[in-house]
């Protein structure tokens, strides 16, 4: 090859080397991340919790480390909200992606046979290799034996006890000494410490923040002992004395809700007397104190068997909570902004490293395709709720929704309204 020769295909390697330097920077994320193995996935769904319930949500008094050192490096969705705010639909349309009206379970009664048929995102990942976990609260009436889709089940009896609690564990009846968030922790901990060369699913369902109650086929609750928000020994009263910091709708009697505005016999009009109390916002408070622990156990165990970069953790709630918004109290059904919202955060260190937020709206039945997107598995057919995935990237797609269908059902908890 002469000297001239040689020039021009040096040329040639070296344009087309920078063309492929180019392409690899442009890019970065999708390449490093196609190249990474299935992820692991830690999903962590709180009962009952408020999008403002934590720290860097907005709870004025709250100290929860653990949730806000997630946030910080993960996507908080700002307007992240459930379809149908009510425990068992609610967690069926994170488990399916679909609305209450197509999977089924509209409502908080006995639904334990129609759970057993659920097409769920998880069973779809255990098709497809991932090893499978649920733990702690599946709700949908007091049946509490393995559903289809996981390789290890245990699950509290209907709406669990918060102290001394029974479980089905891979269809054995097992009862616990302790605190409930604390074994459901120990449980989860377990599981990921278990030597496997597949990827891995965690569907970590607490029982807080929820009331110590027990909840009948029909839907009737009693209280467990003396009911109430029960926290651990080491955090009551952390909180003594500490005031809420309301939203200005606060103690506000609705005047233009003809619902809410009837006289009921026996029940005063809405407003301050009927509020939640500041001491039920404080004892939910001390609940969550011991799930923001147990959340910092499993973030420190992600790291320290180096999982935490393939790893990704949803944290979110099944629908929200009133605090005396519009003279509410424990009423979760209504179609206000209280009820629906939920906080949803979603961190995959490769994307979300140095922590965002996101506008647009996402809701629980997006929940499904988006790790079963992430999973590089089709989403299950029919499912209503649409991937988070380009948002997740950082995009703005044209089209996002910016409405969403919302469910209202009743059930027999409140005889005679």
């Amino acid at each position: 090859m002469n000297l001239l020769n040689f020039h021009v295909q040096f040329k040639r390697i070296a344009v087309f080397l920078s063309l492929v330097l180019l392409g690899c920077k442009s890019e970065n994320n999708e390449t490093s991340i196609l190249n990474k193995p299935a992820p692991n996935m830690v999903f962590v769904l709180v009962d009952d919790l408020r999008w403002d319930e934590f720290g860097l949500g907005g709870h004025n008094y709250i100290q929860t480390p653990n949730i806000d050192k997630l946030a910080t490096n993960a996507v908080l969705f700002k307007n992240a909200f459930a379809t149908t705010p009510l425990c068992s639909p609610s967690r069926a349309s994170f488990l399916t992606g679909k609305y209450a009206f197509s999977h089924g379970i509209i409502d908080n009664t006995d639904r334990s046979t129609l759970s057993h048929q659920l097409k769920t995102f998880p069973a779809k990942l255990q098709k497809e290799g991932y090893e499978t976990a649920f733990i702690g609260k599946w709700h949908m009436g007091n049946d509490n034996t393995p559903r289809p889709g996981f390789d290890q089940w245990v699950a509290l009896k209907g709406q669990g006890k918060a102290i001394n609690p029974d479980f089905n564990v891979n269809g054995s009846e097992t009862h616990r000494e302790g605190y409930v968030t604390d074994i459901l922790t120990a449980y989860a901990l377990e599981f990921i410490n278990e030597k496997r060369r597949k990827p891995f699913l965690l569907y970590l369902s607490h029982k807080g923040l929820h009331p110590n109650l027990h909840q009948d086929a029909s839907g009737k609750v009693t209280n467990i002992g003396d009911g109430g928000f029960v926290p651990a020994k080491r955090h009551k009263d952390k909180y003594k004395g500490a005031i809420f910091k309301r939203r200005p709708n606060a103690f506000v009697t609705p005047k233009d809700k003809p619902a809410l505005m009837r006289e009921i016999e026996g029940l005063p009009e809405l407003g301050k007397a009927t509020a939640t109390k500041e001491e039920v916002i404080r004892s939910r408070a001390e609940m969550l104190m011991a799930i923001d622990e147990g959340l910092g156990e499993i973030l420190d165990i992600l790291q320290s068997k180096k999982l935490e970069d393939n790893t990704i953790v949803v944290f979110t709630g099944d629908h929200g909570y009133f605090y005396g918004e519009h003279g509410l109290n424990e009423e979760r059904r209504l179609a206000y902004e209280e009820s629906l919202r939920i906080p949803l955060l979603f961190r995959y260190l490769p994307l979300t490293g140095k922590g965002f937020s996101v506008d647009q709206m996402a809701l629980n039945i997006d929940l499904a395709p988006t790790l079963l997107d992430f999973a590089g598995v089709g989403k299950v057919s029919l499912m209503d709720g649409r991937s988070l995935k380009p948002l997740i990237y950082g995009e703005e797609p044209d089209n996002w929704r910016t409405s969403f269908y919302m469910e209202y059902y009743s059930d027999m908890v409140w005889y005679g309204v």
